[in-house]
């Protein structure tokens, strides 16, 4: 008897129906998996068969013939054994075939017969309710987050033996229900007011959540950068629930999804070593995953030591930060993973990490100051669109008992910020200013007569690039949005224009 069990595949981001198709074939007793599986499933074919006799049914003492159609997409990974298992159990007729009818089923067995986490869960409960199943059985630990798509009917299974049970009608489990997305909290690690001094920084992060740009911190060890970068995310805009099923996909697609975080409500935190390959850091494999580009998707990509990083790697930043997409070809097909992120790099201005610093004497000659700051190459430069020196803190900050402007405060005026933003892109696919293209910045980032003159100089004296005037004009026009003003004043691209970029060698 031919058995059909439908199960899914993960293609980047997205679920692909698979047909699970088992039947007997002419040979010695034994199985035989077709339609380009990896070696781990392959290696289904041991895990099945124990499982299925450990949970006390028999295994057919035949050639058994897998076939995973459709052909053309390469399956990989363990989720593939349950449904397996279950077209075994069919084929032997213990179950009637429509036990399993308008029915996705995923998991990986143990040789006890238990049922496993499964990577992807939430991209295959999304193709399932595209294609119109009604079902989805799922493992117990990813019930919670396959219940994130809506009109599903999501069965938590333990073991191949009570899914057993369940199909033959013996035993009832009861769909989970699903959360309130609402409830599920976003957890704040840093709070700005813990962080003493250091105003004209927090100002410049408080630009930079405001409009989405990207940020260089430059200045001696200890002076608290990474503190600053970590509480950025603090002062973000809450993510909405499309944005955060977005970043959740993501996650499970990547396996990276917390077991007990169903839904992520926080803005994402990605801090990289500067040892990461560029396929680590932008994505990649022969079939390739998310890399920290996209695992940063609508929050914080931070890049400690960004001189450290090797030149290769800095350089493929370059394209996602512009298009906010990641594209990765392999000979198999083209892949693109979504990467609309605020990229925060951190730097010494120097080797010994002390040019420019008015207490500890910089010990580098000028020479090594100069081609320690050119590793990271004008393009990738230009791309940043506020560069801000953070100073030693002195004594008196640090000691003082008097807390800073907490993280909600600063949030608020954020938040209203962008949401002038929202209803300026009404319609449109951006979000922030930091998005704007060329065009778009005739309509909104309009200069009077004594800013242009005042843009003119700059462009003059700073040497910017095409590029650079654009992104001084985007700032510009953020912080007129948190001023509340309508218009781009002179003040506003005064203080846009003080963010681009000086040299510490230049200043010394």
């Amino acid at each position: 008897m031919l058995a059909r069990v439908f199960s899914c595949a993960v293609l980047g981001l997205d679920g692909v129906i698979v047909e699970v198709e088992v039947d007997t074939g002419s040979g010695l007793p034994g199985t035989d998996i077709v339609g380009l599986p990896d070696a781990a499933v392959q290696e289904s074919k041991q895990r099945v068969q124990a499982a299925i006799k450990n949970a006390g049914f028999p295994y057919p003492r035949k050639r058994l013939v897998v076939n995973l159609a459709p052909a053309s997409v390469r399956k990989e990974g363990p989720a593939y054994d349950l449904p397996i298992a279950l077209g075994v159990l069919v084929m032997q007729e213990l179950l009637p075939p429509e036990a399993v009818a308008d029915t996705l089923v995923v998991g990986e067995l143990s040789l006890e017969g238990t049922v496993r986490h499964a990577r992807g869960v939430l991209p295959m409960a999304a193709v399932a309710r595209q294609e119109g199943f009604k079902r989805v059985i799922v493992p117990k630990v990813d019930a919670a987050e396959a219940t994130l798509i809506p009109d599903l009917e999501i069965i938590p299974v333990g073991s191949l033996g009570e899914l057993f049970q369940y199909l033959s009608g013996s035993l009832e489990i009861p769909p989970v229900t699903p959360l309130a997305l609402e409830d599920i909290p976003a957890v704040v690690q840093t709070d700005f007011q813990d962080i003493r001094g250091q105003e004209h920084v927090k100002r410049a992060l408080e630009v930079a959540a405001a409009g989405g740009h990207n940020v260089l911190m430059m200045g001696p060890p200890g002076a608290g950068k990474t503190l600053l970068a970590r509480a950025l995310p603090a002062i973000l805009p809450a993510m909405s629930i499309d944005e955060a099923l977005d970043v959740t996909r993501i996650y499970s697609v990547a396996d990276q999804l917390p077991a007990d975080v169903p839904l992520i409500r926080t803005r994402p935190f990605r801090a990289p070593h500067h040892t990461i390959s560029h396929a680590g850091l932008v994505g990649g494999g022969n079939l390739p995953h998310p890399g920290e580009v996209s695992l940063a998707h609508r929050g914080v990509l931070f890049l400690d030591e960004l001189p450290e990083f090797g030149q290769r790697v800095l350089e493929v930043l370059r394209q996602p930060i512009e298009d906010k997409v990641v594209t990765i070809s392999r000979a198999q097909g083209t892949l693109t993973f979504p990467a609309n992120f605020m990229l925060v790099g951190a730097m010494n201005p120097c080797p010994c990490g002390y040019a420019g610093d008015p207490v500890k004497p910089c010990t580098c000659a000028p020479g090594m100051i100069s081609k320690y700051q050119k590793r990271i190459s004008g393009p990738l430069m230009d791309r940043i669109d506020i560069h801000i020196q953070v100073p030693r803190v002195a004594y008196d900050k640090l000691s003082s008992q008097r807390q800073g402007e907490a993280s909600a405060e600063i949030r608020k005026r954020v938040e209203a910020a962008r949401q002038i933003q929202r209803t300026r892109f009404e319609g449109l696919d951006m979000r922030a200013n930091a998005e704007m293209r060329p065009a778009d910045l005739a309509l909104h980032c309009e200069l009077d007569e004594t800013s242009s003159k005042l843009m003119k100089t700059a462009m003059t004296q700073m040497q910017l690039t095409a590029r650079a005037y654009h992104r001084v004009l985007k700032l510009a026009r953020t912080i007129a949005d948190l001023s509340g003003s309508q218009a781009i004043q002179t003040t506003h691209l005064a203080e846009a224009l003080q963010y681009r970029a000086r040299l510490a060698f230049d200043e010394i």
